[in-house]
């Protein structure tokens, strides 16, 4: 077992697509560097494709993986703290009005969607749309990026929220999709992957944080 006692330096390299729940990675991250200011903390920002073809070449420690990717390929803890998919759109679409965004208000509108949107799940069936009446506008891997389509008047984002600052005078807001659907994210790492001291802490205290300690 580690023995915290000692003195860690070192990298730990951690590839993740776009989350509110890096707050978590973060807080670990601070509280391990005031007891240890040598150790250096690396976010890679890529999708969940990039993620796994990472891990699997040994250039990242951990990643964070959103269902419904493979996440039992690997090692994983599920975060203690969930997402919410919904629409990103102009202030001044006639769909802002609404509360929330159903699959038909959807049908036929010019979508911006993500790579792994875009291959890693039957999008018919996860948007409640026909085939036919999906159309897609865009592809972005970074909200932010795509965001910027969105204010372009390009199309409607689909994404998740607390990503985009909608507040004060943006144009943009932000409305869940309903029925709600949410995005579970694991930490995961190779089976049988040799860490460092560092990468080793801070597996241990992700661990505490989410009570699955070991």
């Amino acid at each position: 077992m580690l023995s915290e006692n000692n003195d860690i330096s070192g990298d730990i390299y951690i590839g993740a697509g776009e989350t509110d729940a890096i707050r978590i990675i973060a807080r670990i991250v601070q509280d391990i560097k005031k007891e240890y200011p040598k150790v250096i903390f690396h976010n890679i920002s890529c999708d969940s494709i990039d993620v796994i073809d990472k891990l699997n070449k040994g250039l990242i420690d951990f990643g964070v993986l959103f269902e419904p990717s493979n996440y039992t390929a690997f090692e994983h803890i599920k975060f203690p703290v969930h997402d919410t998919w919904g629409v990103l759109m102009r202030k001044d679409s006639d769909l802002a009005k609404n509360e929330y965004i159903t699959s038909a208000m959807l049908e036929n509108r010019p979508l911006i969607l993500s790579r792994q949107m875009m291959k890693g799940i039957n999008l018919s069936e996860w948007l409640g749309i026909p085939k036919e009446k999906i159309k897609v506008a865009a592809t972005s891997n970074l909200i932010f990026n795509g965001s910027l389509l969105v204010d372009e008047g390009i199309g409607y984002a689909i994404t998740l929220d607390k990503l985009i600052n909608c507040t004060g005078e943006s144009n943009l807001c932000f409305r869940p999709l309903y029925p709600h659907k949410f995005a579970q994210m694991y930490l995961v790492w190779k089976k049988y992957q040799v860490f460092s001291k560092a990468s080793d802490l801070f597996l241990k205290r992700f661990r505490m944080k989410t009570g699955e300690n070991k």
